[in-house]
């Protein structure tokens, strides 16, 4: 029995559903600011297990988008929400640095990896190439989203029953529903042909695919690898201290609303820049988004109220989630779909070393000074120094 055209959306609402759950990881902050204030870490010590869970699963996506690619989104999803799930369970008995880092950092983080690794390459199996930029903005804007609720929650959760307690509930709760949206993952049958939409200036067609082997030897993957690093830098700075930024600059006690700030406006980036990239083109959209993000920056330290902190948190949020829609939809466009999954498992790799650098970045620079300013000023200058790569990257030609 043939699929029908409408079973694409219900792959893409599970998809989305997982990513609601997997974006626990930037609700990272509420429990950062927890763990200082209620268990005396100094700002890197609790930054270290958010960093370490971001490093492994951006590794863990080459693996698992391989995997995926072999044996299908359905039991890699399931296999990353039970060690995600398990992992938030047993940070609840971790009570050291060391512990945390193993159970949200190492288990947390091979979770993620397994589940995000098998959403976006299956969702736009489903639909026509001139729809992958708003496809994958809906499926990865779940991530973007999640703090929303979860930052609130955690908030709430840790004021009436603890650190410890906060992490058995929202274990659970992933445990439960990522299985649940798992079972309903699946990639399309090799005869299926998705409804007809707008040509696209796609290099590969849909039926074939750049192997990672000779993907990483262009010169295009190169500056995909090294602009998403130089990109994600700022926002997974802001990501992990915004909590801290709220009470250092303006005195903002109930900081976790700037992270639902920046979640609102990073889940809106990833849909509104991924339907305007089907639009006018991926490199244009990311050349813009870079410049805005940019002159955030380099402005980030002047903003010292809360209405101002809005603001450029909102500003951040959507420039940083366009990554997210952009990236895998310009690596199908210069490698294929068929071969998705590692490569751009191979591309996510640097927000992974973003990861590293953005959160100690942010620590370092107020442990060193008191303030951020040093850490917005870098990441401006690195959004500039990727604004110039782009300008010399296009699609690579393909024999």
């Amino acid at each position: 029995m043939k699929p029908k055209q409408t079973t694409g959306w219900i792959i893409t609402s599970a998809a989305l559903g997982i990513n609601l759950l997997l974006g626990l990881l930037y609700a990272w902050s509420v429990f950062k600011k927890a763990l200082v204030t209620e268990w005396g870490w100094n700002d890197v010590t609790a930054s270290l297990p958010f960093t370490v869970s971001a490093a492994i699963f951006a590794f863990m996506m080459i693996f698992a988008g391989r995997a995926q690619d072999k044996y299908g989104p359905r039991i890699i999803a399931l296999l990353g929400g039970v060690l995600f799930g398990l992992g938030l369970l047993a940070s609840g008995l971790a009570k050291t640095p060391a512990a945390m880092i193993i159970t949200f950092g190492v288990m947390g983080g091979l979770g993620i990896g397994l589940g995000y690794s098998a959403t976006t390459p299956c969702a736009i199996k489903w639909f026509h190439s001139s729809k992958k930029g708003i496809i994958s903005g809906i499926v990865v804007s779940g991530v973007g989203l999640a703090p929303v609720y979860i930052a609130p929650l955690t908030a709430y959760f840790i004021r009436l029953y603890g650190i410890q307690q906060t992490f058995f509930i929202l274990g659970g709760i992933a445990l439960v529903a990522i299985t649940g949206f798992s079972l309903i993952l699946k990639n399309p049958p090799s005869d299926f042909v998705p409804a007809q939409g707008s040509e696209t200036k796609a290099s590969v067609p849909a039926s074939k695919g750049i192997s990672w082997t000779d993907a990483i030897k262009t010169r295009e993957f190169v500056f995909l690898w090294l602009t998403f690093l130089l990109s994600a830098t700022a926002g997974l700075m802001l990501i992990a201290h915004m909590a801290s930024i709220a009470d250092t600059q303006a005195g903002w006690k109930a900081g976790f609303m700037l992270v639902v700030v920046l979640s609102i406006f990073n889940a809106l980036g990833r849909v509104v820049i991924g339907f305007l990239s089907d639009v006018i083109g991926r490199k244009s959209s990311l050349i813009l988004v870079f410049l805005i993000q940019a002159v955030n920056m380099f402005l980030f330290s002047q903003y010292q109220s809360v209405p101002t902190l809005i603001l450029g948190a909102a500003i951040a949020g959507l420039a940083y989630g366009s990554l997210f829609s952009l990236m895998p939809s310009i690596t199908a466009d210069f490698f294929g779909i068929k071969t998705l999954g590692v490569n751009y498992g191979l591309v996510f790799s640097g927000w992974g070393i973003a990861a590293v650098i953005g959160p100690i970045l942010g620590g370092y620079a107020v442990m060193m000074s008191g303030t951020y300013t040093t850490s917005y000023v870098t990441a401006g200058i690195l959004l500039v120094v990727g604004t110039v790569l782009l300008l010399f990257m296009k699609a690579p030609e393909h024999k």
